[in-house]
C-alpha cells in the first residue's frame, strides 16, 4: 500500500474525472493521499479542499499560502488559517516555502511570509510543509533560526535541492519527499542525493497535476502515478518497490501520528 505525501487534487485539472481520478489510485493501492490545501487568497481553493476531505475517508489535508502567492497575505488571513487548523483532517501546515526560480513574490516578503507562517504552524501545533526552489540557504537559514530542532518538524517536499539542504532538514528532524523528478532523465545528482537518505526519512509523493513522472511525463500527473516514484527510489536503494512502499508509509503514519 502506498501514500502520495503531496498532491493538489482540488484544482480545476481535475474537475472533468476527479471521482474516478482518485479510484485509480485506489485501485493502484494507494491507500492515503495528502492534499495541499493551498490557501490562496482571494479565491476558494481552501473551501474546495475542504469540500474534497469531506468527502473521500482516504484524504487529510493542509492548509498553508505558497510563496508564489505571498504578496498576497493580510493579517486578517493569517487569522483565518489558524482558525481552519482545527479542522481534524487538517495535519500540517503548508506548503509554505521559499521559490526564487520564479519569483512571483519579492523575496522578501517571501521570506517574511515564510517566518510568520512557521511561527503560525507552531502556534496552532502543526509540522510544516516546505516548497523550496533556487533558495537552499535561505530556506535552511529560516528554518534553523525559527524551527530548530524542537517537537515539531517538517517535510522537505517536492526535493531537487542539493546533499547541503538534505543534511540540514535531516539534522532538524525533516523527512525528505521525492517526487517524479528522480525519475527524469537528467536527474543524476538529484538521485544521488536521495541514494544517501535513510529510507526511515523518505517519502513519496507526485505533486499532481504537476511533474508526472516517467512513463508518463508530458500528461497530467496523479496520484496513482506514484507507484513510478517508488520504483525509481527502489531501484536507487537496491530494494523491492515493496520495501519502499512500507518504509514511506510507516514514516508518514509516524510522522503525522496516524494509526
Amino acid at each position: 500500500m502506498f501514500i502520495d505525501s503531496h498532491a493538489h487534487l482540488e484544482m480545476p485539472q481535475f474537475d472533468l474525472d476527479r471521482r474516478d481520478m482518485i479510484q485509480r489510485a485506489i485501485d493502484a493501492g494507494v491507500q492515503t493521499i495528502l492534499n495541499i490545501g493551498s490557501a490562496e487568497p482571494g479565491t476558494d481553493s481552501l473551501q474546495k479542499a475542504f469540500d474534497l476531505v469531506e468527502r473521500y475517508d482516504i484524504l487529510y489535508m493542509t492548509i498553508g499560502v505558497h510563496p508564489h502567492e505571498a504578496r498576497q497575505v493580510t493579517e486578517a488571513y493569517y487569522e483565518s488559517l489558524v482558525a481552519a487548523s482545527s479542522h481534524p483532517k487538517v495535519i500540517a501546515w503548508g506548503e509554505v516555502g521559499l521559490d526564487y526560480h520564479y519569483d512571483h513574490s519579492p523575496r522578501q516578503i517571501q521570506r517574511d511570509v515564510f517566518r510568520r507562517q512557521l511561527q503560525s504552524a507552531r502556534r496552532v501545533n502543526r509540522p510544516v510543509i516546505v516548497h523550496t526552489r533556487a533558495a537552499d540557504d535561505d530556506t535552511a537559514a529560516i528554518l534553523r533560526e525559527e524551527w530548530g530542532q524542537g517537537a515539531l518538524r517538517g517535510i522537505l517536499h517536492c526535493f531537487s535541492g542539493g546533499e547541503a539542504l538534505a543534511q540540514a532538514a535531516l539534522a532538524m528532524g525533516f523527512l525528505v519527499s521525492f517526487s517524479g523528478i528522480i525519475t527524469f532523465k537528467g536527474a543524476h545528482d538529484l538521485r544521488e542525493v536521495a541514494g544517501k537518505i535513510p529510507l526511515d526519512r523518505v517519502l513519496i509523493e507526485t505533486d499532481s497535476p504537476y511533474l508526472a513522472p516517467v512513463p508518463y511525463r508530458g500528461r497530467r500527473n496523479e496520484p496513482a502515478f506514484v507507484l513510478e516514484v517508488a520504483k525509481t527510489l527502489a531501484h536507487i536503494h537496491n530494494v523491492a518497490v515493496e520495501e519502499i512502499a512500507r518504509h514511506t508509509r510507516l514514516n508518514f503514519q509516524r510522522f503525522f501520528q496516524l494509526s
